[in-house]
């Protein structure tokens, strides 16, 4: 009977040593906040293998459900910011976004924030919270290039690697990061080189900054660039940006565009040049024009990889900005928060030179 009885007390003990040890698990974990605004990943189509879908059709507690295996990694909850297709991503939603991620790392709410996305514009979305986010936590964005009801989707297996990557203390201070098909991508380097294919996402002059393989999360270099913290980009009190358009260059191209773009008040201008950003002797005349109407021009490439600076052309001592290895879609970030500050093409171009 004594043995009987000291068997159930050393079984109690352990139930009670073996729960301690779970509830300590369970406040181990990073507090994560899923932000959405819709996207294919958040889509559903009429047919599992029919290209037509619609997007930001299921909650974001709906993807979560999808994915129970999310809660192993991650105290979880989501919050709704938009629900669009990214075609339609716009300035009110990014200042809505970048402003409550401010606030959740403020306020220590989260240790880590992933914003689910659509594919077309994510780039563009995640280089403008890499210089508005002001904090060393991981940001992650991720979406997929399938709906939830095709056959192969990809969104479960990219949230649970963003979850994964965004709860790593690895991923601290390294700015905003896009984690798609098992690959992690920085903010301003990535972008979508394929319309439908699920490997879509590269960087052309670097490549990845690490992988992702089923949650364990390796990286293997980081940006240079300046990012989050070293950003001087602030959004206190603003509630609209610079009015920014980008004007795309081909053989024979008139000064059409920019004519229009100076009539319509803009405050500045992205060229996506040929070549190293050359444009034709017509468009010229007509960026000297825009810039004597006081709109600051920037020289990116159609390219999509590459330097732009000086070359046939001395684009600075026309007092042009240069994009170095900007592209186009991306320059036009860096300038609308470059005009927040200053009209100075020097000083817009050191902001080009280091972020």
């Amino acid at each position: 009977m004594k043995n009987k009885s000291r068997l159930k007390v050393v079984l109690f003990v352990l139930m009670i040593i073996l729960s301690a040890q779970i509830t300590l698990a369970a406040f181990d974990l990073p507090r994560v906040v899923i932000l959405t605004t819709g996207g294919t990943i958040a889509g559903t189509g009429g047919s599992e293998v029919g290209a037509g879908y619609t997007s930001g059709s299921i909650s974001g507690d709906e993807l979560i459900g999808a994915v129970p295996e999310l809660l192993n990694l991650a105290e979880i909850r989501t919050e709704e910011i938009s629900n669009i297709g990214s075609q339609d991503m716009n300035d009110s939603i990014w200042l809505k976004l970048a402003c409550r991620i401010n606030e959740l790392f403020s306020s220590g709410e989260c240790d880590a924030v992933v914003v689910t996305h659509g594919t077309d514009t994510m780039e563009e979305t995640a280089y403008f919270l890499n210089l508005t986010v002001h904090s060393g936590n991981p940001v992650v964005l991720v979406g997929s290039m399938r709906p939830s009801t095709a056959i192969s989707a990809d969104g479960s297996m990219n949230l649970y690697n963003a979850v994964s990557v965004a709860g790593s203390k690895v991923s601290e201070n390294r700015g905003v990061l896009v984690v798609m098909n098992d690959k992690i991508f920085n903010a301003r380097d990535v972008t979508k080189t394929n319309t439908t294919n699920v490997d879509t996402f590269d960087n052309p002059n670097g490549g990845p900054v690490g992988y992702v393989n089923f949650g364990d999360v390796f990286f293997y270099s980081s940006s240079e660039k300046k990012h989050t913290c070293e950003s001087p980009f602030l959004l206190n009190g603003i509630d609209k940006l610079p009015r920014v358009e980008i004007i795309y260059g081909y053989s024979n191209n008139s000064r059409l565009f920019v004519d229009a773009a100076i009539n319509g008040g803009v405050d500045g201008l992205v060229y996506a040049g040929v070549g190293n950003g050359n444009v034709y002797s017509d468009t010229m005349e007509g960026l000297k024009d825009a810039m004597k109407n006081g709109i600051s021009v920037v020289v990116s490439s159609r390219t999509g990889s590459g330097r732009v600076d000086n070359g046939e052309t001395d684009f600075k001592n026309l007092g042009m900005v240069t994009a170095d290895n900007l592209n186009p879609q991306k320059s036009r970030v860096l300038l609308m928060l470059s005009l927040m500050k200053t009209k100075n093409t020097e000083e817009i171009q050191s902001f080009f030179d280091e972020h």
